[in-house]
Order: C-alpha cells, then sequence, then structure tokens
C-alpha cells in the first residue's frame, strides 16, 4: 500500500523559501496537502538552531507535532480563480522588476560584487560546496545560498523584497487594489508570504548598506545603481505597510521588536569594522597581512550571521 507524505524541502532564510515561524508556516501550506503526515528536511545552521540543544530539539518537534495537528482540523480559505489570477499578476510584475536590476542592468554585476563580500566568499571555504557552479561565470552561475548571505551580510537582504514593492504598488493603485487587500486578509498563505517579507524588511538596514557603497564601491555608476535600490527598498517598505495597514513593521511582534533594540548596536559595530576589513583586504599586496585580514573577515562574518540569526 503506497503512502503519500507532503515533503517541504526549503532553506533556512525567507530569500530561499524558509520561514522561521515553523508553526505558521505549516498551517500556510495549501489545504489537503499535508493530512498529518509531514517531512522537512533541515540544512546548515538551521540544524543547530533547531536541535543543537536537547531542551531545543523537544520545543521544535513539539511546535511540528502540534502545527501538523492544527493544519488537519483547521478551516483555511482555499484559492479561488481570481486569487489564482491575482498571484500570477503579481509574479510577472515582481519577476519582471527584479530582473530588470539583476539581469538587465550592466552596473549590478560591477555593483554587486564590490559592495557585498561575495568575491572574498569563494576563497573563505565557507560551507559544503563551491559558492559558484562555474568559477568565471556571473550571478547566474552563484549558487543560492552565497547569492543570499552576500546581501545578508551588508544588511540589504536584497534577494527577499526585490520586485515585491513595486508589484504591489501598481495593483494596489489599479483597479484590482480592494481584490489584492482581501487576499491578505482573508487567505493566510498570502497573509504568511507578506508578513515573512515585512520581517526581513524589518531586518534590513539600508544605511548599513550605504555604508558599505561609501566604503568599497569606486564605480559612480555603481554607486548611483545602489543608491537606486535604496530608493526601491523605501518604497517597497510603504507598498507593504499600506498592504498590511501597519503603521511599523511588526508591530505586533514584541519579541522580534525587543531582539532588533537589543541586537542592532552590536551588529551595526561589526558591519562597520567588516566593511573596514573588506578595504583592507581589497589593496593589500602582503600575503601575512591578507592572512590575518581573512582571519578577520570570517570571524566578522560569523558574527553578523549570528546576530542575524541566518546565513544563507
Amino acid at each position: 500500500m503506497s503512502i503519500s507524505c507532503f515533503f517541504h524541502g526549503k532553506g533556512g532564510t525567507v530569500g530561499r523559501g524558509g520561514n522561521p515561524a515553523t508553526f505558521k508556516a505549516i498551517l500556510a501550506h495549501a489545504p489537503d496537502t499535508i493530512n498529518g503526515k509531514f517531512r522537512v528536511t533541515e540544512q546548515g545552521e538551521c540544524i543547530f538552531q533547531n536541535f543543537g540543544h536537547p531542551d531545543r530539539a523537544e520545543r521544535t518537534l513539539d511546535i511540528y507535532t502540534a502545527a501538523i495537528l492544527a493544519e488537519k482540523h483547521t478551516e483555511r480559505a482555499k484559492p479561488n480563480e481570481e486569487w489564482r489570477d491575482m498571484m500570477n499578476k503579481i509574479s510577472d510584475l515582481s519577476c519582471a522588476a527584479y530582473r530588470k536590476i539583476v539581469r538587465g542592468d550592466e552596473r549590478f554585476v560591477p555593483y554587486f560584487r564590490s559592495a557585498t563580500p561575495e568575491l572574498e566568499l569563494s576563497e573563505l571555504n565557507i560551507g559544503s560546496r563551491p559558492a559558484k557552479r562555474k568559477a568565471s561565470g556571473g550571478v547566474e552561475s552563484l549558487r543560492a545560498i552565497p547569492w543570499i548571505f552576500a546581501w545578508t551580510q551588508t544588511r540589504l537582504n536584497l534577494p527577499t523584497w526585490l520586485g515585491v514593492g513595486e508589484a504591489i504598488k501598481e495593483i494596489l493603485n489599479s483597479d484590482d487594489g480592494d481584490k489584492l487587500r482581501a487576499m491578505y486578509n482573508e487567505w493566510g498563505s498570502f497573509r504568511t508570504t507578506i508578513d515573512l517579507v515585512e520581517m526581513v524588511l524589518a531586518k534590513s538596514e539600508p544605511s548599513i548598506a550605504q555604508h558599505y557603497d561609501d566604503v568599497l564601491v569606486k564605480d559612480e555608476k555603481a554607486k548611483e545603481l545602489g543608491e537606486e535600490i535604496r530608493r526601491i527598498h523605501k518604497d517597497t517598505e510603504d507598498a507593504i505597510l499600506d498592504l498590511s495597514s501597519h503603521e511599523k513593521f511588526c508591530e505586533s511582534n514584541e519579541l522580534l521588536q525587543r531582539i532588533l533594540h537589543v541586537r542592532n548596536p552590536y551588529v551595526d559595530c561589526m558591519n562597520v569594522m567588516q566593511a573596514e576589513i573588506l578595504m583592507r583586504l581589497r589593496e593589500c599586496e602582503d600575503e601575512e597581512e591578507k592572512k590575518r585580514l581573512k582571519d578577520a573577515l570570517l570571524i566578522s562574518i560569523t558574527g553578523i550571521s549570528n546576530g542575524m540569526g541566518n546565513t544563507g
């Protein structure tokens, strides 16, 4: 007798399909997909975060069990054709806006490589696989983890939100605006996705990303792109708050607000130090000094990753 089981293979970060709120993530799955059976793969730092200590592992398994039971006995809205069409529209608009920057702007690759530690990551042997599928390739050859990782280090988190704001803003300003608001209020899966983007925006710090630009980006055209991206970030913040009707990000999540309030001053300092280390490393010609700088860079990467709560 064959038994079907829903398998959820996801990354740890939102940009790779992850959701740190495990209970809500399971409830956000489409109705009639889990049905009491659930299989999930935990990778990388998520293994330690969720199972690194006995009490933590027990808590994680409790959450999985409670969520699977709740999912089986909770009535949730099924997406109708109108919602499906709206999701296709959002997908088309956001994908076009994303590709316009990442694939269509000739300034992007030089900006990405100078404003983030992407080039240095491949030399530090972080992770179980090479950072690139092809050593000579561009952005398209990057593996998902270093692509997310590099933007997380600079606190911009670009892959998670780029394109989202443009799509939401355009639809809210059209005749379909009320339909989109209804989707957010009535469809849990869609609301969870938007709330995740909101959470990532709350954890982002464009001013820190600007500091990396000021210290590391020499090309004026690349600097202009950095300014444009930060303007898009601000527009995305406004669009998300408009859709959610929130006055500030994650206003109902007091725990996250306390964490950010305590954590940010420490991570800010590490970001400033990392930008300085990267500048010195890129200008250094002494091999012994390079070794010391690489060690310092690795320490800063570890510190920022732990402070942000994720890597890639």
